[in-house]
């Protein structure tokens, strides 16, 4: 038997249905996330997220490495644009 959950997403507070027992037709499985990804996810949150929450969240951990790989190029030049 198939286990389907109604959940509410931890990050955007919206409902969506956690299909854990058929995580192929979940619709998590249309994010594709790495490793480093998945953990950066996973030190934020410990339950599901909804598939916005998740595109938004590998979006912003991939804004993160730019910056630091920006960061380590500019050196002491170096802007934050968070302390904009």
């Amino acid at each position: 038997m198939c286990q389907h959950e109604d959940k509410y997403c931890p990050r955007c507070k919206q409902p969506f249905e956690c299909k854990v027992g058929s995580i192929l037709l979940c619709q998590c499985s249309t994010v594709s996330l790495n490793d480093e990804e998945r953990d950066f996810i996973h030190k934020q949150y410990e339950d599901c997220l909804c598939a916005g929450c998740l595109k938004a969240l590998k979006a912003q951990y991939h804004q993160q490495q730019f910056q630091h790989k920006l960061k380590g190029i500019l050196g002491v030049f170096y802007k934050d644009p968070s302390d904009t």
